[in-house]
């Protein structure tokens, strides 16, 4: 008798409750689904092998038994001839790498087979094209969804593009598509109703801390560094440097490749405020420090600082400006017009931004709240600039 009350004990604890059933069901329901789409994906490829002359005889016996020769609702237990089904897979999955590289292939005759050998053969040559394609370094993407691309496009949302692609307004290298999941590749000319899509650039913000010997430029003639250098492993995007700084100045610079925000940060409408610590080959007087806030004028024209002062109360020759002028080497300019030689220029602040926790010849991202601010920064004060005028 004891026994017999271990054992219900133990059929009782041991027995599934209630959520565990469900989640079995659920995850039986979704093996159904990503069994199904494989199959899906498998079809597919053979129709555009079909298409482009490559011939292929699926092994029609092995689709015939199993699970998959009737419509299943993802409840059923599989049987174990679910492994026919994996067996087969490879030999479509493994075409795949065609749509990167679309290599040239030679059209068999309609009385000719493909042979396992011969189909490993053509996978060798799709493998070996495929890494010569990836190995562009200006790739954004490797492959897209053909409702992403469109809308990543601009053009709209991915459901609204999925409809257009299902009435068959897109084609791809001149030919029609109708299903929107079709993996669009880097080379591939999409055109909806005629049009030519391009995909909308990612903006990209970067901070730099730039170091000394680096020019501001994409490409030097001299072939000296450029701070292009230092990020070249940041993005595959065309960057390019906002707010200028010559070889010799060190501090905070923007690259980005958003031309609007480039505009906003360098025109003088907006007023973006700048801090530079100078250091400086003699001590400053008090006369030349009150002569900078004043205003000087230089050969360009008169400029005066925003506020300036002396960064410490033993060392005269260190000293903080502020100023929103973007003239060029304007800072040095005013020190030598009164007769001083600057012996190292650091920009510590610009656009608010500063060189906090990133070292000299170091970069990070801008974060989205970063972003943000530039955007509107100092947009109250253009509005009333507008309006005066």
């Amino acid at each position: 008798m004891k026994k017999n009350r271990t054992d219900n004990f133990d059929k009782f604890s041991l027995k599934k409750k209630g959520s565990a059933v469900k989640e079995n069901i659920r995850q039986d329901k979704k093996k159904a689904k990503a069994e199904s789409r494989a199959m899906g994906e498998a079809a597919r490829q053979r129709k555009i092998d079909k298409a482009r002359g490559i011939v292929t005889d699926p092994p029609r016996e092995k689709y015939a038994k199993g699970p998959y020769a009737k419509k299943t609702t993802g409840y059923e237990k599989k049987p174990s001839t679910r492994k026919s089904f994996q067996d087969a897979q490879p030999k479509y999955g493994e075409l795949t790498p065609s749509h990167t590289a679309r290599p040239a292939t030679t059209r068999p005759t309609s009385a000719s087979k493909r042979t396992p050998a011969s189909m490993d053969k053509a996978d060798e040559k799709r493998t070996a094209s495929i890494g010569k394609v990836n190995a562009a370094a200006d790739t954004p993407y490797e492959q897209m969804p053909l409702n992403k691309y469109i809308a990543h496009a601009g053009i709209s949302g991915r459901r609204e593009a999925a409809a257009m692609v299902k009435s068959g307004h897109v084609t791809i290298n001149g030919d029609t598509i109708l299903e929107p999941g079709y993996k669009v590749q880097y080379k591939d000319v999409v055109r909806l109703k005629g049009k030519v899509l391009q995909l909308q650039v990612t903006p990209v913000y970067i901070l730099l801390n730039k170091p000394k010997d680096y020019i501001c430029t994409a490409n030097d003639p001299e072939g000296r560094k450029t701070v292009l250098d230092i990020i070249k492993n940041a993005t595959t995007q065309r960057m390019f440097p906002v707010g200028r700084l010559d070889r010799n100045t060190t501090g905070v610079l923007i690259l980005t490749n958003d031309g609007d925000l480039a505009q906003k940060l360098t025109h003088p409408s907006y007023e973006i405020k700048k801090i530079y610590e100078v250091t400086l080959d003699k001590p400053v007087t008090k006369a030349d420090l009150e002569a900078i806030a004043k205003g000087v004028d230089l050969e360009d024209g008169f400029i005066a600082a925003d506020a300036v002062s002396y960064l410490s109360n033993t060392s005269k020759n260190v000293i903080g400006i502020e100023i929103h002028s973007g003239r060029n080497r304007i800072v040095r300019r005013i020190f030598e017009h009164l007769g001083y030689d600057v012996r190292h220029l650091d920009r510590v602040m610009f656009a608010n931004l500063t060189k906090k926790n990133v070292d000299r010849g170091k970069w990070r991202f801008l974060a989205e709240k970063e972003v943000r601010l530039l955007k509107f920064m100092n947009k109250s004060f253009t509005r009333k600039s507008a309006k005066e005028s």
